[in-house]
């Protein structure tokens, strides 16, 4: 054979590139694209570290991550219309969600004392909106004395008011006064019950525990402990999972109309220079209070499909103000005004740099065989890299911390707009970018 008609060895090689970067830039070209990839080499990982334990358990840690990938998600779509969106520096989104889980708690409890806080025993649907409604009400609380507040001042105001909330609702002086005066309550610092998860009753009869229904049997009989042998609990998580998916979407497209509505622009405007878009002739503070209420609105269904999914609630730790800067850090990854940004943000945060440490630290730990040093600066004495590292997995939560400082430092030196800031929505109704022969579009 001739050189001519011989395989092009180069060309070969390349091959494979070639097919990663054809994967790579479909996926830039797709949101859905971006979020399915990005959860698919989520799952990759979490498969490599947990496969050896069998199936319920690679099952349930991408059920986990799942979770708290779309919850984050919810989460940072509602903030990225305050901040985002408006330029609002809101760092109370601890409270609000607070608000919008206890609100509906207490509308949807039994009234009978006996089983714990009593409340107004309405149906769910009538509790989940009343949540959203005092949610609201609290953004106006907060947004009516900080309207001639400015960046960090209004970031006073919102922080302020979270701790006040979660204090409150902590108080057992206020669960009484509530008992007292309106014959609910909110447990005070025991926290309440939440109502029993919806999803379960369409797998279980009684929602808890006996016969399963006919769609239970079904999936039980084929995935379940009745056919592969996932824990029947796990599927019912899995069930719910794809319910937040459905409010994931809903809270995107909502939120995608509603930025390029003439409100939407309105807003984009006001982030941009508050001054500009008020000589125009905007009533600047009436948006403001409007886009507020709506973000708290928002952020008070995320808090109830998050923490009323889960059993009980407590003010602390659930809402302290830790929460809000998770939730913050999650909006920076993915890119501030940008709703694939937030969503991505939210599954990259929880899943990497919320559960992954954890999870990593304690396979490490199973496969070290040496005995941990009391102190890191014993640990660093020994000079020994494997007693660093059994130190290190065995205090994994602080030193998530200092892996959670190390990853904002490298994203604000080399990718301050986060991973889609670059696709930051403009107030602008077409397109201004330049085109290649330098022209606008008009």
């Amino acid at each position: 054979m001739s050189d001519a008609t011989a395989p092009d060895d180069t060309m070969v090689d390349r091959e494979p590139d070639s097919a990663l970067a054809a994967v790579l830039a479909a996926a830039k070209r797709s949101d859905l694209g971006l979020v399915v990839l990005t959860l698919g080499l989520i799952y990759l990982g979490a498969t490599l570290l947990t496969f050896t334990d069998g199936l319920n358990s690679v099952v349930g840690l991408l059920r986990t991550l799942t979770f708290l990938g779309l919850v984050y998600a919810l989460s940072t779509l509602a903030l990225n219309l305050h901040w985002g969106y408006t330029g609002l520096f809101n760092i109370g989104v601890a409270g609000f969600m607070a608000i919008g889980v206890y609100t509906m708690g207490i509308v949807v409890r039994s009234p009978d004392p006996a089983f714990g806080p009593p409340g107004f025993g309405l149906p769910l649907p009538v509790g989940i909106v009343a949540g959203m409604a005092m949610a609201s009400l609290f953004g106006l609380i907060a947004a009516l004395p900080a309207l001639r507040l400015r960046a960090d001042y209004f970031a006073i105001v919102t922080l302020g008011l979270s701790e006040i909330i979660r204090l409150t609702l902590q108080s057992s002086t206020f669960d009484t006064a509530l008992r007292e005066t309106l014959g609910v309550g909110t447990g005070g610092g025991r926290g309440m019950g939440m109502p029993q998860n919806p999803v379960r009753g369409l797998f279980l009869v009684d929602g808890r525990a006996g016969d399963p229904t006919a769609l239970g049997a079904a999936v039980f009989g084929t995935l379940g402990e009745g056919g592969l042998g996932i824990s029947n609990n796990i599927l019912i998580g899995w069930g719910y999972i794809l319910v937040l998916a459905v409010f994931v979407v809903a809270f995107y497209v909502l939120l995608e109309r509603l930025g390029r509505s003439p409100f939407g622009r309105t807003l984009k405007a006001i982030r941009e220079d508050e001054l500009v878009a008020d000589s125009l002739g905007k009533n600047v503070d009436l948006i403001k209070i409007k886009v507020f209420m709506i973000g708290c609105a928002l952020m008070g269904l995320a808090g109830i499909l998050w923490f009323g999914s889960q059993g009980n609630v407590s003010p602390s730790p659930q809402f302290e103000p830790i929460l809000t800067f998770y939730i913050f850090v999650a909006v920076i990854i993915g890119g501030s005004g940008s709703n694939t940004g937030s969503v991505l943000g939210g599954i990259v945060f929880a899943a990497v740099l919320f559960e992954g440490p954890r999870r990593v630290g304690a396979v490490l730990r199973d496969t070290i065989d040496a005995p941990t040093p009391p102190t890191f600066g014993d640990a660093v004495a020994a000079a020994d890299p494997v007693g660093l590292l059994a130190y290190a997995t065995d205090n994994i939560a602080p030193l998530q911390f200092v892996l959670l400082g190390l990853v904002l430092i490298f994203i604000m030196h080399r990718r301050p707009d986060g991973l889609l800031g670059d696709r930051i929505e403009t107030a602008a109704a077409v397109d201004l970018t330049r085109r290649e022969g330098g022209e606008r579009d008009e």
